[in-house]
């Protein structure tokens, strides 16, 4: 899981880099490992930093200061399969055609398919293990066969609508063109969220600004207005002139990722036009009624409701309310431990539990307890608390989970990997809370997840709910590709190198950088720390610009 932003100013005079940090920052809990930033200068030029660590680590107030130009985009990363080399870092940068940069959020699933054309018809050398990557040089082979000098927006929705043509799973985008604008689509699903907002220019005048970003607080944050969803298969382009927009996918057929709900998104963000904090608010409703009618079988009894920080909070103080049931904060969190079902290593994720999470014994001894937790992914994190709780003298713990039981691998952008991994796979309700040393566990059901979530946009007819059923929206996962996935996937080989080939390929993926590659006139790169890399100069009043640029590293 990812988080990407593009920002165009109205004034090109002024410069953006200092905003979409802030951004990335409302962003950082969406990828901790690496984060970047590329902005584009008024002679076409583009100019960029990125590495490994937070945001607040990354860019200081001289990287900012390098980072010239009135329009950008950003990138923040989470780990997935592969090595957390700093070349992995987005946003990626292709010379040829016109000078492009890309930041996306997702994965693709037709990987080797791809990387085969690549190399047999596009002739464009794939130089890491990310599909970022691929997906950029596919929409840059497509800008190519225009085989103009200068494009405009018809040639850049002709490329975005062959791109989805060819390319299948989860994928939202912001992309810059030198001199040109920027743009943003998202898969004919629309699997992941990403939105677009504008506001008065902040240089005065009668322009406007714009904002494409995946979650909307970023806009609430930043003094955008008219929020409005890219839809699925929908692309945008926007430039100092005008705003063009077109569906490019003709048989989208909307289904979010439901997960986004669960626990992804922050509870301020409203993604397709449902707040994360009402539909939490809703999960912690049906989820209560779940654990009244098991507590009745069971015959036991709850004293006390506490919540797993942070996500959880909002849907266990409703349960709690709805129980009449006392509601307390049993867990103090240390907020500099990043998210711990996405680190890589079971030790790692074992050990920063307990760093990240500290028991009050007072709310815990004597008591039976009911933990109220958004997922139960791997059962880390689970265990550790569970046994947190015992440790300070609990007398029985039951977990609830705002989520049903996770036994299927994600394939479209988080690390869910190997399906063995998944303390539910393959495991009844009863095995599983013996796995996580639980005394009982209580899952919310499907249906009351869904109907939480969509109740507030019935519009929205599908969910990508594959997770928990095994079910993937966009087809092409069979048993094969997800064996193959998980072998890449898995924690023993995480940290492995594969470079070029048919390797590992995975969302926000893995490999190190060797160098930089060059097949014909097709240049694709990455640069460390603040850079200058020359596009072409703006465009001649018509918003298109010129072909064939080279690049150079200040």
């Amino acid at each position: 899981m990812c988080g990407i932003l593009g920002l165009l100013s109205h004034d090109p005079s002024v410069d953006v880099s200092s905003e979409i940090c802030e951004g990335l920052s409302l962003l950082q809990h969406r990828g901790q490992d690496a984060c970047g930033i590329v902005t584009c200068g008024q002679k076409g030029h583009f100019y960029q930093c990125k590495a490994n660590g937070m945001v607040r680590d990354v860019f200081d107030s001289t990287a900012l200061s390098r980072l010239i130009g009135g329009m950008g985009i950003g990138h923040v990363r989470y780990p997935t399969a592969g090595s957390s080399n700093h070349a992995e870092a987005q946003p990626f940068y292709v010379n040829s055609p016109y000078g492009i940069v890309f930041a996306h959020n997702g994965n693709l699933i037709n990987t080797e398919e791809l990387l085969q054309f690549m190399d047999q018809t596009a002739h464009r050398h794939i130089n890491t293990s990310s599909d970022s990557e691929l997906l950029l040089n596919i929409f840059a082979d497509n800008l190519q066969k225009t085989g103009k000098f200068r494009i405009n927006e018809e040639d850049i929705f002709t490329a975005i609508t062959s791109l989805m043509q060819q390319c299948k799973g989860a994928y939202a985008v912001t992309a810059m063109l030198a001199g040109f604008g920027i743009m943003a689509f998202r898969d004919p699903h629309g699997i992941r969220p990403l939105g677009m907002a504008s506001r008065k220019s902040a240089s005065g005048g009668e322009g406007r600004d714009y904002l494409f970003s995946s979650e909307s607080v970023v806009a609430d944050a930043s003094g955008f207005t008219d929020w409005e969803d890219i839809q699925p298969g929908e692309a945008v382009i926007i430039t100092r002139n005008r705003v063009s927009r077109r569906q490019c996918a003709s048989n989208a057929m909307f289904a979010p990722d439901i997960f986004e709900y669960v626990y992804f998104a922050r509870p301020d963000s409203v993604l397709d036009g449902i707040s994360v904090y009402r539909s939490r608010m809703a999960m912690g409703d049906a989820l209560a009624d779940e654990v009244k009618r098991v507590l009745q079988e069971k015959n036991l009894s709850v004293d006390v409701v506490i919540p797993v920080p942070d996500t959880s909070r909002v849907a266990a103080l409703n349960l709690a309310q709805k129980l009449e049931l006392p509601y307390r904060e049993g867990f103090i969190k240390n907020r500099y431990v990043g998210r711990t079902f996405i680190m890589p290593g079971q030790q790692m994720r074992k050990k920063n539990v307990r760093r990240k999470l500290n028991a009050m014994a007072l709310e815990f001894s004597g008591k039976n307890v009911l933990i109220v937790d958004d997922s139960i992914v791997r059962g880390t994190t689970s265990k550790e608390i569970i046994q947190m709780a015992k440790d300070v003298g609990a007398k029985k713990v039951i977990v609830a989970s705002c989520a049903p039981p996770i036994r299927y691998s994600n394939v479209y952008g988080i690390d869910m990997p190997s399906r063995v991994e998944l303390v539910a796979h393959g495991r009844s309700t009863e095995a599983i809370a013996e796995a996580i040393g639980a005394d009982l566990v209580i899952f919310q059901t499907l249906p009351d997840l869904i109907s939480s979530v969509r109740q507030f946009n019935p519009s929205i007819s599908a969910f990508d709910t594959s997770v928990f059923t095994g079910e993937y929206v966009t087809g092409g996962v069979d048993e094969a590709y997800l064996s193959h996935l998980e072998s890449l996937r898995a924690d023993n080989v995480k940290g492995k190198t594969v470079i070029g080939g048919l390797g590992s390929i995975e969302g926000k993926g893995g490999g190190a950088l060797m160098g930089n590659s060059v097949n014909g006139n097709h240049h694709s790169t990455t640069l460390d720390g603040p850079q200058t890399v020359a596009g072409s100069g703006p465009p001649n009043g018509d918003d298109t610009i010129g072909l064939h640029n080279s690049w150079k590293a200040s």
